[in-house]
This record gives structure tokens, C-alpha cells and sequence, in this order.
């Protein structure tokens, strides 16, 4: 690395670590955190019958824009996102404060989320203002996946991989979670033993919960893909309603929604303890 590289790298990560950049962080994992809450409790109602919302992120928009000072609060979860979208770019450019942050993959995966929050921020922006919105997630999900079947070379390998690939992630998620590894990104030394053990509990609950739902979006994915039929596939609302379906009936859906409730306390501890 060459004197001005070095300098460069120096400067930017004083840039990365400064008090703003924690902050646009922390404010971005709080955002995260009020719409799982929002989602599980969307999925709550959808359980017990009462669910008129669809349980993703459209629903939580929604929820949110009918209470009283929507508009506030929308615009503060876009800045919000906002600031989660520019921290992880932050760490695409100088690497993640975490052990082997600098690493090409940790890089990689900083700018993908960062590039996922920008869209994430652009459509709540534009729910907010009422240009659109981010969509029904299902609507979403069969529309890509008839179009991959449809238009592209190879489409139906493609979502079959996409699928597969999302029930990878979705399993790598949770082994990772039931060892507790996201404690590395945590200041745990800030915690008292109780506190430690709490949030060590809802991580791997919230974690845990949130990969299932990844990876079974996953599987109607592929399933959709092995059938030739985009309508198989299903966004996080449908996959949802899916649980409520199976031979545990609604009350699957009830424990899963928790877990996403969780999931969302989880982020709260992390915009007070995560490492940024």
C-alpha cells in the first residue's frame, strides 16, 4: 500500500468511527427494529384473524402512516435507513469494526446491504410522499420470478438457484445465531452478566426466527421454479400466512411472529451496544 493509500485509509477510518457515522448507524439498526416489531405484530392479528395489513414491509408502512404523526415518524424511519444504508457503505469503503473487518467479503457484504438499504430508504421516501411505496412483498416476489422464467436464459435455473441460495443464507443465518457469533459484533464489555444474557437470548431467538423465514421464502422460491409456476412463490407476507397452514396451525404463525418481535428488540440492543 503506498504512503497516500495508507493515509487515506487512516482518515477514513476516523471518518467511518466518528461520532456521526455511530450515530447514522444506531439510528439505521432502531429503524430496523420498529418495522420487525411492526411485522410481527401484523403477523399477530393475521394469526388471530384480524389481519386486514399484510404482514412485510408495505404493511408496517401502512400501520405506521395511521397513527397519530405518521408522517413524522415515516420520515424519521427514512432517515433512519438513510443512515443504515451510508454506515455500511462506511464499512464497504474502510472495512467493519468486527473482528477481520477489512476482509474482501466483509466488504462485499457491507455493500450489498448498503445498496438494499438505499432501496429500502428510496421507497419509503417515496411511500411517504405518495409516489408509490415498496410494494406487496408477494406481488413482488411472483412478478420476479415470472419475468426470470420467462425472459432470461436458463430463468427457471436461475430462480431455482435464487431459491436454494435464499434457504443457504437463511441456514447460515441461524447456525451463526445458535452459536452466538453476532456477540463479536457486540460491546459486550459495556453489558452487566444479566443484561449480557438477556440480549445474548433474544439474539438468538430473534436471529434464529428471522432465518426461518428467509430460508422458507426460499424453498417456495425453488418450488416455484421446479413447477414452472411463478404464482408458487411467495414475499414475506405470504410465507408468513403459509405457517398458519401447516399441521401446528395459527399458532406456528403466532410463535414465529414473536420471533420477529424479538428479532426487532434484538436491533434495539444492537443500536445501544453494537460495534459501529
Amino acid at each position: 500500500m503506498t504512503a497516500q493509500g495508507a493515509r487515506f485509509r487512516v482518515t477514513g477510518g476516523k471518518v467511518a468511527s466518528s461520532g456521526a457515522f455511530r450515530a447514522l448507524g444506531r439510528a439505521g439498526l432502531a429503524a430496523r427494529g420498529v418495522i420487525y416489531i411492526i411485522v410481527g405484530a401484523l403477523a399477530v392479528q393475521i394469526a388471530f384473524g384480524e389481519g386486514g395489513k399484510e404482514a412485510d414491509r408495505q404493511g408496517a408502512l401502512h400501520a405506521v402512516a395511521q397513527t397519530p404523526g405518521g408522517t413524522v415518524l415515516l420520515w424519521l424511519l427514512a432517515v433512519g435507513l438513510a443512515g443504515m444504508a451510508i454506515w455500511r457503505y462506511s464499512e464497504a469503503v474502510w472495512g467493519q469494526a468486527a473482528p477481520e473487518g477489512g476482509k474482501a467479503t466483509k466488504r462485499l457484504s457491507s455493500l450489498a446491504r448498503g445498496v438494499f438499504y438505499t432501496v429500502v430508504c428510496a421507497s419509503t421516501v417515496a411511500f411517504t410522499v405518495g409516489a408509490g411505496g415498496p410494494g406487496s412483498s408477494d406481488k413482488k416476489s411472483k412478478d420476479w420470478t415470472g419475468k426470470a422464467m420467462h425472459d432470461l436464459p436458463a430463468g427457471r435455473w436461475i430462480v431455482l438457484i435464487a431459491g436454494l441460495g435464499l434457504v443457504a443464507i437463511g441456514v447460515g443465518i441461524a447456525v451463526a445465531a445458535v452459536r452466538t457469533r453476532f456477540e463479536k459484533k457486540l460491546n459486550t464489555h459495556q453489558m452487566s452478566p444479566g443484561v449480557r444474557k438477556a440480549v445474548t437470548t433474544v439474539g438468538v431467538v430473534g436471529k434464529s426466527t428471522r432465518a426461518l423465514v428467509y430460508a422458507a421464502a426460499g424453498v417456495f422460491i425453488a418450488y416455484a421454479a421446479i413447477t414452472f409456476d411463478p404464482d408458487k412463490a411467495k414475499g414475506v407476507d405470504g410465507t408468513l400466512r403459509q405457517f398458519a397452514h401447516t399441521g401446528a396451525g395459527p399458532g406456528l404463525l403466532v410463535l414465529i411472529a414473536l420471533g420477529l418481535i424479538v428479532f426487532g428488540v434484538y436491533s434495539f440492543c444492537e443500536a445501544r451496544w453494537r460495534r459501529v
